[in-house]
Formats: structure tokens, sequence, C-alpha cells
């Protein structure tokens, strides 16, 4: 995706939001940054210099902000006492200074643009993102057809088999881009979309112009688990700054969600699948503002849902239909096993003889009756390391320190 397909706004009448409501948020700018070049208030506000300049024209008119010097040839601003007591009652109805928002009509177009669904997954792109697993090629083509759909997967089956940290590997699949928004207006209220701790952003070296209210992103991979609640599910309306953050499936928009240990949510399983079974279905979602005026925004993400229980132990036929994709993710054949033990021994720096490999898989399956499980090479080896890091040497996978990290990571049969 090309910076340059998503062009700078060159007026108040482009950005689609009400001019009354970008007066108040640059009247609010305004009065946090103090004395300020305007320079400085469209890199805040993330638009185009004009814009900045015509709503500088209408507060001047207004009395609200006045010219304190030049600076650069540029105008150092600053507001008015009346502007100042304008800002504090606009700020007593809502905080947000940020990003000029967008509209929610631009929003809806721009991720219906980016869909997941849009996205052709092929096999080259499943083994490049999942070269760093030990998968069959038969579990490759039934996660790949699943990412083909764009719609949600359950991958389910017993613990330490490796099913969280094949969800986190499905968003390497996709090499493209999508453009994340600061923040949408609704109705004079402010959502929050962007988020730095999920959202990573791709710099543009060559500095394009473009509509800075719009931040290039990888696509999205949200990862939820025990925490999630219903409120995560709708709009957080923050009651000490008065607008809003976008809910978990409104940041995945376009990019992947990982509902991680489902089931053990405190919600049950039932009642989340109740609750997305509209959005499942038909890929809208609608989220509810606090005057109680519901808004309709896309449901555009791949949802996968990974746990250790059984699928008919979560919800009843009907709901497990909105969820056409299901695989059962089993514990490791021996080859696979000794190919993760040897790749986390080279990781480590540790030599892997291949009679220790085999002397581990006896011990799993005859003395601790264990399946071979993909957690288990890391986990022991881990337990290796550890020992020798206490006692100050280096560690070595041997018959001895394998049947010691057994001893230690296993509980004594009862």
């Amino acid at each position: 995706m090309d910076f340059a397909n998503i062009p700078p706004i060159e007026d108040v009448e482009q950005t689609g939001v009400r001019r009354s409501l970008l007066e108040d948020l640059a009247l609010k700018t305004f009065y946090l940054m103090g004395e300020v070049a305007l320079r400085e208030m469209a890199a805040q506000m993330r638009v185009g210099l004009g814009i900045v300049r015509e709503l500088f024209d209408a507060l001047r008119k207004d009395l609200f902000v006045e010219i304190k010097g030049m600076a650069g040839g540029d105008f150092r601003v600053t507001t008015t006492d009346k502007g100042r007591e304008r800002a504090l009652a606009l700020l007593a109805q809502n905080q947000y200074a940020g990003a000029t928002p967008v509209s929610l009509k631009d929003y809806v177009g721009r991720v219906r643009q980016q869909s997941v669904r849009d996205f052709n997954v092929r096999p080259e792109d499943m083994a490049q993102a999942f070269e760093h697993l030990v998968l069959s090629e038969p579990m490759l083509k039934q996660l790949g057809t699943a990412m083909v759909s764009g719609t949600s997967l359950l991958l389910y089956g017993p613990t330490g088999t490796g099913k969280t940290v094949i969800a986190e590997a499905m968003p390497r699949v996709y090499h493209d881009r999508v453009w994340i928004p600061h923040a949408v207006e609704v109705d004079g209220q402010i959502i929050v979309v962007f988020d730095p701790l999920i959202h990573e952003s791709i710099p543009d070296p060559l500095h394009t112009p473009h509509d800075e209210r719009w931040v290039m992103c990888k696509r999205p991979r949200v990862l939820v688990g025990a925490e999630l609640t219903f409120e995560l599910l709708d709009l957080q309306y923050n009651p000490a700054t008065k607008f809003y953050a976008a809910p978990v499936q409104m940041k995945a928009n376009n990019g992947v969600l990982i509902v991680d240990n489902f089931g053990r949510q405190r919600v049950r399983p039932e009642d989340l699948l109740s609750r997305w079974i509209l959005p499942l279905d038909r890929r809208i979602d609608f989220l509810t503002l606090a005057g109680g005026r519901k808004m309709e925004i896309p449901f555009d993400l791949f949802v996968i849902f990974a746990t250790g229980s059984e699928p008919s132990e979560l919800a009843d036929p009907a709901f497990l239909r909105r969820i056409p994709n299901k695989i059962k993710v089993s514990p490791m054949k021996k080859g696979q096993f000794k190919e993760v033990f040897q790749r986390v021994c080279q990781e480590y720096g540790m030599g892997c003889d291949p009679e220790v490999v085999d002397y581990l898989i006896e011990l799993l399956e005859k003395e601790y009756r264990q399946p071979l499980r993909a957690s288990y090479p890391r986990d022991l080896l881990n337990q290796i390391r550890w020992s020798a890091q206490y006692e100050g040497s280096s560690p070595q996978a041997t018959r001895e320190t394998v049947l010691e990290a057994c001893r230690d990571y296993f509980p004594p049969a009862s």
C-alpha cells in the first residue's frame, strides 16, 4: 500500500467533520499548548497548515485567539482571556485534544476497502509465516484454508500442543499494510482507535504527503485472554476525559483477533458467541454511545478462538456453526518433537545428541505417561539452563540433565 493513495486534505470541508467541532478542537489545543506556532498546531492536529490557518482565522474573528509574534515566518498564537474561558468550558465537556478525527462514513469506507477477506493467501505465504514452527503440510493447508475464508477459526486440543503459538503466528501471513485512524467522530463524540500498544505503524522514509489523520500499519493483531469481559466489547467511555476508546474488535478491524483460553473468560462462551452471532454472520457490529444511540461499524476481522476444551463443551451446534473452521491441534509425532527439540537447542546454543532426544521421548511416554506436547522441549531445556546457571556451568542436554529436568518439571505420581 502506497502512502500516496490517501492524499492530504486541503480544507475543512474535506475532513468530513463539522466545522464547529474542528474549531472547538483547535481552541482546546491552542489552550493546552500555550503559545504555539501554527505549524506546530498542524502537526498536533495531523492536518495541513491551510486547515489550521482556516480554523485560526475563525477563532481570531471570535476573539478567542491572538497573535503574539512571528517565528520563522510563522505566526505564534495564544488564547485570549475569552478564549481560555471558552476552552475550559469545552474541556469540561470533552478533554480530547489529539489528532483530528475522521468521519464514521470515511472510517467504514476505508475498512471495507482493505478488508481482511480480500487478502489472497497462498501455500508459499503459509510456509514463510510458519517457518519457525514445526507443522505438517495437512495442518498448514487447514490453517491456510481458514485464513482464505477471512471469517473465524476454532483451534482446540489438549494443553501445551501449541494452539496459542499457532494463533499468534497467523497474522505473519499478511504482508500488506492498512490504514488505521487516530480517531473517529460520531455525532460530536470522539472514539480513539489507533493504539500504539497494538498497532505497529510503518514509517514512510520518503515523507510522502498524505492525510495524517490515518496511520499506515501492519494488519492488527489483538490478543485477549481470561480478562475479556462484555465491557471490553463495547465502547470504553472514560468519565474523566469524556471521550471513548474503541473496543477490542474495532481495534482489530482489518486484522486478527485472538481469543485465547476460550471458555475461561469472565463471560460464558455461549454468552460471548451470542453477543457475536450477528457480527460473525453479517460482518457488522453495533456499538452503543453513552446517550444510548447505536452506531454500526464493520466487523472485518479474522477471529481465532483457542481453547483446551472440546467444541461440544463450549456451545451448542447453532452457535458453533458461526465458526466455520475448526481445527484440532494434537500432540506431536516423534519426528516433529525431535525437530522442535533440536531447534530449541540450537537457539539456546546447546548441543543436541539424537540419542538424548530418543531417551527423553522414552521417558515421557513410558515413565511419565505424557503425550509429546509441543511445549515440552522449550520447558525442559529451560529447566536445564536454569540449573546450569545456578551451578555456574554451561548448559548441556545430556541423559542426566534431561532426567533431572523431568523430575523437576513433572509432579510425582500419586
